[in-house]
């Protein structure tokens, strides 16, 4: 058992004190920025209404082939007085101009290819004294400044974290990955080089050229990835760059036709098109590829530099989208100096190499990266143990036949128990709905080994009809045919209406069949279990798949909704899909609870547990309709319930009766809330975030007194939060303190006296929290189960680590990057690396929390057992380790219920009508 994990992730060093950069730096300027501005209102038809400008193509340019452009700035298209461009040497205004240039006249070329009525003389007019403008403009570019950039520059908040400034998070990870770039790499054998990949909210290291694995007759091509980032952490008084590694993968075989390909991402490796310049790129340029419906092709995306390369550099021939899907490999390979890859994604194809990468090579690579940063940054000190009581009370495991079956009887009667608490002498009534026999047989058979039951007996008359009975628990499955309930959905086809509403008539459809083919409804709780095709089976037409249309269904004649895939020819991990269906079916009852805890004497014997999740669908989402709906559930291990938060009737509900509610609400919004917004609505858009935002903080505090009555340990997820609960973000944090709004912040103890607060983090694909390893202080390492913390009393953040699955168990010393002769498949082994979970105590009965409540004589809580509660909430008997807290994990499941449908517009009154009164 290790004792120590060592996080990838660096703070500036105090002993270097700042870190000051001469750095050039370039300004938009008013004239290029009003001058920009016209000709992007201009080509877009925004009118003169006020617009940002679309920079991210031009920025990429200007990375690419700028030789000495370290960064761009963000929002720099906001104002015109903001820096623009830095860069280690003044970049000559013979090379900007033309890149200027190229972008603008790009923009006119989007009008035309928006059937722009090129024959109004005016409007042509009108661009040509707009383009003369340009040329007049970008012929005296702003000068470039020197300016000399702390790029460790930060302030503190209130609550003691450190806040980095705001061109920090850009600027610091492009300078430290041209850093890193310029050195070879060593810690893995052969020499490896990287090429810097610009990216939102940081940089990416990747090695150039791929490393090739032959399998299959077929060769399979990969790169090893480094990821740099800029993050905070809660009251740490130093901000923290995290650098995580990882496997890229190469697509060259690609199993998709060119219409199914929307959007992949392309990275180019150009020279410097510049014959008087040294070629210094050290980058890979981004692009992405995607297919237009209206054009019948592939193309490139409208940001993509590649669209404007051929315009800049007519000398060489850069690839075309169709060319770069039917000739991957060729392209990764470099045609004439110019190289391009396709980022492989699992909608592409199969692809031998596997991801992740094993911990020894992540601990090299880690301390490459490390030796590169000096003096400037320095790792974070190393985590020890904060607790030796890291698992809850579960049943142990054993490779004993005798001892499993011992095993599994005490885990199905508990489950039998808790089922039995969820029906309360009511029957529990399940239609199967099958496609093949083999799933039907797997399921019939999974159900009575999961609960102790006896084989079921079948139901005379009543067809393929089983009950069992017995310690209270009245079950009924009755097996039919899924027939046409489980095929494809079909939109209607007129499609000048929303996309939102004619998949709210296709669910209506399937609503009125579901309504006809099911039994009445049922008296007690009541289960649909579908089989139903994989997504690949609904693929090839948007919106097909039936999930979504059946759940909501199902919701309106009072049944859950479980669902299990069709099985592969002679699957023979069908039995074990079916014992994970009854699973979920349990979990969506609210026949579950966590273990006994043993964290100590400090934590209450009456707890319960509370949590909030908020569910954010976009026009892109499952149903095509916008919604932001706050869940909240309540789990007390005494009782052994679980009850949901029903903000309409301002009650607790049953669990499996909240989710019928979600997927039975309809969208109160009509038709025209999903159509394009207009142009300059961005600040009605705002308007309407932050009405949001109030409505969702209102609901909050509603729920925290409904708290009061217990202790009370509420789990709330940053990541997922702080859009809606501003207050959450890390530099607004403070101990044992809450706040709403522009209100103050308040004791935590004034919404209950005896609540408690955890917050959690994970990377939210953003690498937010750092990446992980044990180690025993010499060459060992590996993955430890455990919640970590520095070795301070008064600590507030931990991090909570589980186990590899013993399914994901690899040989030690595995190198995937550079494999050695005795471990040639090695890049065909998926490394599978535990979630790390940062907890943020913010809120606990601390000493100055007490004497501020004027309860002195009350015993401290220690933060650290707190953590180590929310941690052990992570595992259960029935579960591999769960990313979060299991009334977390409860309450984001419970988002699986929220689809809305779009409601249609209503009319407008006839004149002289009553107003639809």
């Amino acid at each position: 058992m290790y004792g120590t994990i060592r996080t990838a992730a660096y703070e500036p060093d105090p002993a270097c004190g700042p870190l000051p950069e001469p750095l050039h730096v370039m300004r938009l300027g008013a004239e290029l920025h009003a001058a920009l501005t016209d000709l992007h209102d201009h080509a877009r038809h925004h009118n003169g209404r006020p617009t940002r400008l679309p920079v991210r193509q031009l920025n990429s340019l200007l990375r690419a082939l700028a030789p000495g452009v370290v960064a761009t700035a963000r929002n720099a298209d906001a104002a015109a007085d903001t820096p623009w461009l830095y860069g280690s040497e003044p970049v000559p205004a013979e090379v900007v101009g033309p890149l200027v240039g190229t972008w603008a006249a790009g923009l006119l070329r989007v009008r035309e290819d928006d059937d722009t009525d090129d024959a109004d003389v005016r409007a042509i007019e009108l661009e040509d004294r707009l383009l003369e403008r340009l040329d007049t403009v970008v012929a005296e570019l702003p000068p470039w400044e020197t300016e000399e950039v702390d790029l460790t520059e930060a302030t503190v908040s209130p609550g003691g974290t450190a806040v980095p400034a705001r061109r920090v998070f850009g600027l610091l990870p492009e300078w430290l990955a041209h850093r890193l770039a310029a050195r070879p790499c060593h810690a893995l054998g052969p020499d490896i080089r990287f090429r810097v990949v610009s990216r939102e909210g940081g940089a990416e290291l990747v090695s150039w050229p791929p490393q090739a694995h032959q399998h299959r007759k077929q060769t399979w091509y990969y790169s090893a990835l480094i990821t740099i980032t800029v993050h905070t952490v809660p009251f740490a008084e130093r901000f923290r760059v995290h650098v995580s590694t990882s496997i890229r993968r190469w697509a060259t075989s690609l199993a998709v036709q060119p219409r199914d390909l929307r959007g992949s991402t392309v990275l180019l490796d150009t020279p410097l098109p510049w014959p008087d310049g040294p070629d210094r790129s050290r980058r890979l340029v981004e692009n992405s590829v995607g297919y237009d419906h209206t054009l019948g092709h592939l193309v490139w995306r409208r940001h993509s530099p590649a669209v404007l390369l051929p315009d800049v550099d007519i000398v060489r021939r850069y690839p075309k989208a169709a060319e770069m899907f039917s000739a991957p490999e060729t392209w990764l390979g470099g045609r004439d100096g110019i190289a391009a890859g396709i980022v492989y994604s699992p909608a592409l194809g199969p692809h031998s190499v596997a991801p992740g990468l094993m911990p020894k090579e992540r601990s090299l690579l880690d301390a490459w990266v490390e030796e590169g940063l000096r003096p400037m940054l320095r790792r974070v000190p190393d985590l020890g143990r904060v607790t030796r009581r890291n698992t809850p009370s579960l049943l142990p495991r054993s490779a004993r036949a005798d001892q499993r079956e011992t095993r599994e009887g005490a885990l199905s009667l508990g489950r039998r128990a808790a089922l039995a608490g969820v029906l309360a002498g009511a029957p529990l009534d399940v239609e199967l709905l099958w496609q093949t026999p083999e799933t039907r047989d797997a399921l019939i058979a999974a159900l009575p080994p999961l609960l102790g039951l006896p084989p079921g007996r079948g139901v005379r008359g009543e067809g393929e009809t089983w009950r069992w009975q017995t310690d209270g628990v009245d079950i009924r499955v009755r097996a039919r045919p899924a027939g046409p309930l489980a095929d494809a959905l079909r939109l209607p086809g007129d499609r000048r209406r929303p996309r939102a509403l004619r998949f709210a008539d296709a669910v209506a459809a399937r609503c009125d069949l579901v309504s006809r083919c099911l039994t009445p409804r049922p008296d007690g709780p009541g289960v649909a279990l579908v089989e139903i095709k994989g997504r690949e089976g609904f693929k090839k037409v948007p919106d097909s798949d039936p999930k979504h249309a059946l759940r909501i269904a199902c919701a309106r004649e009072g049944r859950l909704s479980q669902f299990i895939t069709v099985p592969a020819e002679a699957e023979e991990a069908l039995s074990h899909r079916a014992r994970w269906a009854w699973l979920d079916v349990l979990r969506q009852l609210g026949a579950i609870s966590p273990p006994e805890h043993r964290v100590g004497a400090g934590i209450p014997g009456d707890l319960q547990y509370a949590a909030l999740w908020l569910v954010r669908h976009t026009r892109k989402g499952p149903t095509r309709c916008p919604v932001r709906r706050l869940v909240a559930v309540r789990v007390r291990p005494g009782d052994g319930t679980v009850h949901g938060w029903d903000a309409e009737r301002a009650e607790w509900v049953p669990y499996h009766q909240l989710l019928r509610l979600l997927a039975s609400e309809e969208s109160e919004a009509p038709s025209a809330a999903f159509e394009e917004t207009p142009v300059g609505g961005a600040y009605q858009q705002a308007l309407r975030r932050r009405h949001s935002a109030d409505e969702t903080e209102r609901q909050i505090r509603t729920l925290l007194y409904q708290f009061r009555d217990r202790p009370t340990l509420l789990l709330a997820d940053l990541g997922n939060l702080r859009q809606c609960w501003p207050r959450l973000r890390n530099g607004t944090l403070v101990r044992d303190m809450l706040g709403f709004g522009t209100e103050r912040d308040q004791r935590l103890t004034v919404y209950g006296p005896d609540l408690r607060l955890v917050l959690t983090r994970d990377g939210n694909g953003r690498e937010e929290v750092p990446e992980w390893y044990a180690h025993d202080g010499g060459e060992k390492v590996g993955f430890s189960q455990g919640v970590w913390g520095p070795a301070r009393p008064d600590n507030r953040v931990f991090a909570s680590t589980t186990d590899v699955p013993h399914t994901a168990t690899l040989p030690k010393g595995l190198m995937k990057l550079v494999p050695v002769a005795s471990h040639r498949t090695a890049p065909r082994k998926a490394a599978w690396n535990p979630v790390y979970l940062e907890l943020t105590v913010l809120g606990c009965l601390s000493e100055k929390a007490l004497a501020e409540a004027g309860r002195q004589e009350e015993t401290a809580d220690s933060p650290a057992e707190w953590a180590t509660l929310a941690h052990q909430l992570r595992l259960h008997d029935d579960y591999p380790p769960l990313s979060r807290p299991l009334p977390l994990h409860l309450a984001r499941l419970a988002g699986e219920y929220v689809l809305p449908l779009a409601a249609p517009s209503p009319r407008p009154a006839e004149p002289g009508g009553d107003g639809g009164r």
